[in-house]
């Protein structure tokens, strides 16, 4: 595991929750008041699991599973989002930050090859302060698996605590992120949080059964009727980030969920929905022709889906299990 600060940054201290800037839209609410923001958390931590998962990149879950806590709440919007109860509609329990320590030394003696942060974000103050706690038994990564959607500055400040990036890249088009994530600013932040944990954690490393210790894995999920922007999106990459200091993961696992699950009967009755296309998954040209450009441009370090991961099953049941 890194090297903790032996300070937590101010950035990151428990007064963020009286103003709060953790996300980019720095909206400011007092989440230690009944006003939250836009996330609609308080300070409070909500998570809906915590136990061994066996769903993630190969080098993430290996054998044992990665041991993922998911966090309730979410600072982007995404009409699709798979956990969409969880992130959406924020299921969860309360736990004390001395329960979030507990929980991650719980998941290492079960096995896990990591501590995987699923959706942190709204939280950080407080996983940090947990982080603190158990400095000198946690002895193996920390993945922080997030959206994209961070601010540059407190990708910065979590240095020493997480070992290992796991980002969305989701989009391009500004109009895009706007209509399907109420965030029409999503690539400029993702863009130059990506660049900021690709910088902090050199390029990746894997131990001798081929885990990643530390390093980024770059997600990419590929929507339907967007293939176009993933592939100018993956020009970008090719442009942008350095090349050997970090893997692509490019998803086809695009299932119809929360709102777009919906959407398909009410599109065709022209009811103006904001993503009527995420109502179908990705048929083969699609992920293909986006697979053909990244080898295409070299982007071959990494990992690639079969269209049969376009399945429910990849997303755990949401019933509190180990909370």
């Amino acid at each position: 595991m890194a090297q903790i600060p032996q300070k937590i940054p101010s950035i990151l201290s428990e007064k963020q929750y009286q103003s709060c800037i953790l996300c980019p839209r720095q909206c400011g609410a007092d989440r230690t008041s009944s006003r939250t923001g836009y996330c609609r958390c308080t300070d409070r931590i909500l998570a809906a699991r915590a136990a061994l998962h066996p769903w993630e990149e190969p080098c993430i879950s290996g054998q044992n599973g990665s041991g993922a806590v998911f966090f309730s709440g979410c600072t982007l919007g995404c009409s699709f989002c798979q956990n969409y109860s969880v992130s959406r509609e924020r299921f969860g329990r309360e736990i004390s930050v001395r329960r979030l320590a507990d929980i991650f030394l719980r998941l290492q003696d079960e096995g896990a090859h990591n501590i995987n942060l699923v959706t942190a974000t709204q939280y950080l103050p407080s996983v940090v302060k947990a982080l603190e706690l158990v400095r000198d038994r946690l002895l193996i990564p920390v993945v922080f698996n997030c959206g994209g959607y961070e601010r540059p500055e407190i990708v910065r400040a979590l240095e020493g605590y997480v070992d290992i990036w796991l980002p969305d890249l989701k989009y391009y088009d500004p109009a895009l992120a706007a209509r399907c994530s109420q965030a029409g600013d999503y690539f400029t932040y993702a863009s130059q949080a990506v660049a900021q944990m690709i910088a902090q954690t050199g390029a990746p490393v894997m131990d001798e059964n081929g885990l990643l210790r530390s390093g980024v894995v770059v997600r990419h999920l590929v929507l339907p009727g967007a293939r176009t922007d993933s592939i100018r999106l993956l020009h970008w990459m090719k442009e942008n980030l350095p090349e050997g200091k970090w893997l692509l993961s490019l998803m086809s696992q695009y299932t119809p969920a929360g709102e777009a699950a919906a959407a398909s009967s009410e599109a065709k009755a022209g009811s103006g929905r904001p993503c009527p296309d995420l109502s179908r998954r990705v048929t083969t040209f699609e992920y293909e022709s986006v697979l053909n450009t990244a080898v295409d441009l070299g982007l071959t370090a990494g990992y690639m889906q079969q269209k049969s991961s376009a399945k429910e099953e990849y997303t755990p049941p949401f019933d509190l299990t180990g909370i």
